[in-house]
């Protein structure tokens, strides 16, 4: 990977370690509009104030925009989420092996 590739990847990584940044967007993915509030409850426990935050920082970055219905992402933001689609599948199966784990310490 190049040195520019790198930086980019660096960037992206650091705007989606803010904290609720992928709940934020991952709570856009079925593509339906959600008002502030809607978003808000279905991010879970997030304050008003970090809402806004990375909505801000989301929208500046061209993930997501504010449409006449509400929030939904951009199509640089369907493709991201695209790409992380993956996780669910291998969530799934990581929590599978967390509790067999759990299950052997156990014993």
């Amino acid at each position: 990977m190049s040195a520019k590739e790198n930086a980019a990847v660096a960037q992206l990584l650091e705007l989606l370690e803010s904290r609720y940044a992928l709940r934020v967007l991952w709570a856009l993915k079925d593509g339906h509009p959600q008002t502030f509030r809607i978003l808000q409850d279905s991010v879970g426990s997030i304050t008003p104030n970090t809402m806004n935050t990375r909505i801000k920082e989301l929208r500046a970055a061209g993930l997501m925009t504010h449409g006449s219905s509400g929030y939904i992402v951009t199509t640089l933001g369907a493709d991201l989420l695209k790409r992380l689609n993956d996780l669910q599948a291998f969530a799934g199966k990581w929590i599978t092996s967390q509790t067999k784990s759990a299950a052997v310490k156990k014993k």
